[in-house]
């Protein structure tokens, strides 16, 4: 009888830390993914803005450059 009281409560323990250590995964991984988001949106902000003042052609857009800048990095 009190090894069957010792693995409930050893079973309870165990689930509170398992669902307590899940939401802190989570709240870590969510907090992770929104900064990786921002940072690469920055980034991709930047780089558009850098290709269409310094790389475009006349009549170009931002991505046809790029899609030529990396079809002439690819085969020089």
């Amino acid at each position: 009888m009190a090894a069957s009281k010792i693995a409930k409560g050893a079973e309870k323990i165990e689930k509170g830390v398992t669902e307590g250590y899940k939401k802190i995964e989570d709240t870590v991984v969510g907090a992770y993914k929104k900064v990786e988001d921002t940072v690469i949106g920055g980034y991709t902000k930047i780089e558009d803005k850098f290709v269409d003042a310094f790389l475009t052609k006349d009549g170009e857009s931002v991505e046809e450059a790029k899609e030529r800048l990396k079809k002439e990095t690819e085969n020089p």
